[in-house]
């Protein structure tokens, strides 16, 4: 390896996760273990390349990627930045009202069940709130964010990475020791 010291930042998930050798879901290589150390070193759309602690490096779809907890900042440097959980919470809010309107429109009457599974059909909301701790279903990306106040991210994803990335997306300059941040929800 490098003159630099393998520090994880995060690890496979807890059923393992599939690698690839390009960011190219036609291109797979191996299955990586359950919990498997990682260290995140570039960011491609929903593709996250990374290293392992022997010097192997693959691609793999960095939405399922569990972060471990990083120290604070030190108190001389700038707080580290994460994605906003606002608009996330308003789509939650914003559905579940809309769920509800319907719900009550079924209990009085004015829709039949027909009727409210049609208008229902293809709504998704997720949220539960225990203290701090948020997990919130994002329906626009289809994936799971967790939040603690501090950092808000990417827990689960719900489907296969793009086959390529958005044009949103631009490869990461960050540093890979440092914690991520995963994009607006």
């Amino acid at each position: 390896m490098d003159e630099f010291a393998f520090r994880p930042t995060h690890v496979a998930p807890p059923d393992g996760m599939a690698s690839w050798a390009a960011p190219d879901p036609a291109r797979p290589d191996a299955r990586l273990d359950a919990l498997l150390p990682l260290q995140l070193l570039d960011r491609l759309g929903d593709w996250a390349r990374i290293l392992c602690s022997n010097g192997w490096t693959a691609w793999v779809d960095g939405r399922l990627l569990v972060a471990l907890p990083q120290p604070p900042p030190a108190a001389d440097g700038p707080p580290a930045r994460t994605a906003d959980p606002r608009p996330a919470l308003a789509e939650a809010g914003g559905a579940l009202d809309r769920y509800r309107a319907l719900l009550e429109d079924l209990a009085t009457g004015a829709l039949d069940l027909g009727a409210f599974r049609e208008r229902t059909r293809g709504l998704r909301i997720g949220l539960v709130v225990d203290g701090e701790a948020v997990w919130l279903f994002d329906p626009v990306h289809d994936r799971w964010c967790y939040g603690d106040g501090l950092q808000f991210q990417t827990y689960a994803a719900t489907d296969r990475p793009s086959p390529s990335p958005s044009p949103s997306h631009a490869p990461s300059t960050q540093d890979p020791s440092a914690p991520t941040r995963t994009g607006d929800p």
